[in-house]
């Protein structure tokens, strides 16, 4: 960011990426330093069903509190925002925004469903380790990096910031969440298609590539298990992250 100034480095950014992150750092600052209500920000059931507040299910995967015991955390939420939706638009998803689109979309409506049935009033990290999980899935060997030196293959990461929330502050819940919603898109678009050997379950609709069309067709509801691995030239997923460092 310094050698390319705040304004360059967004724009660098690939599209989803770039808004929702933004926009995950303008309500927390904004709601911080009281230009806005906290509370009109946070999903609240009567207030969407019987006062129509219907901006709530959007304002809830963006806001979090900037409170003393949960900076840090918000912190770490930028962190596996930019990092891996970054690496999920430019690589599994690369070409195809419109895909990218409906995985958060995707995501975003089963949260919020089941939001409001469990009266879970933030999104922001239930959405964030949905998306994270589906990277893990894809790069599942890949070796990731902890505090204190500890490495481990990809596919534990969630779990480990589960259990990791679960010990230090007495949650968990909206990771646990998230996880389960990151894994029911990675079931209905690869896992249940590669074993009964069909299409998957969940496609894009075609409105999406009306507004966001592709440049890439190829590869729509192949698990990526059943792809070649990377080579060198090949898909830029990158060797893994230190988270911490």
């Amino acid at each position: 960011m310094s050698d390319l100034g705040v304004g360059s480095f967004f724009n660098s950014l690939p599209f989803f990426t770039r808004y929702w992150f933004a926009l995950s750092l303008a309500f927390p600052l904004l709601a911080r330093f009281g230009l806005l209500n906290p509370y009109y920000l946070i999903l609240e059931y009567n207030a969407f069903f019987k006062q129509f507040q219907i901006w709530r299910p959007l304002t809830a995967v963006f806001y979090f509190p900037l409170t003393p015991n949960r900076a840090f955390s918000y912190l770490l939420n930028l962190y596996f925002l930019y990092n891996y939706s970054l690496q999920l638009e430019t690589g599994l998803f690369a070409g195809r925004p419109a895909d990218y689109c409906f995985l958060l979309l995707f995501n975003w409506a089963t949260l919020v469903c089941a939001g409001l049935a469990l009266n879970v009033m933030l999104l922001m990290e239930p959405m964030i380790l949905s998306m994270l999980y589906l990277w893990c899935q894809v790069n599942k060997d890949t070796i990731v990096s902890f505090w204190f030196g500890t490495r481990f293959k990809a596919m534990y990461l969630p779990w480990v910031l589960f259990g990791f929330n679960f010990i230090l502050q007495g949650g968990g819940f909206e990771e646990l969440l998230g996880i389960l919603v990151g894994h029911l898109y990675y079931f209905l678009k690869y896992t249940y298609p590669q074993s009964n050997g069909g299409r998957s379950i969940l496609e894009t609709p075609q409105f999406l590539y009306n507004y966001f069309p592709s440049n890439v067709r190829s590869g729509r509801g192949v698990p990526p298990a059943t792809r070649q691995p990377p080579r060198a030239g090949g898909y830029n997923w990158g060797r893994g992250h230190t988270l911490g460092d």
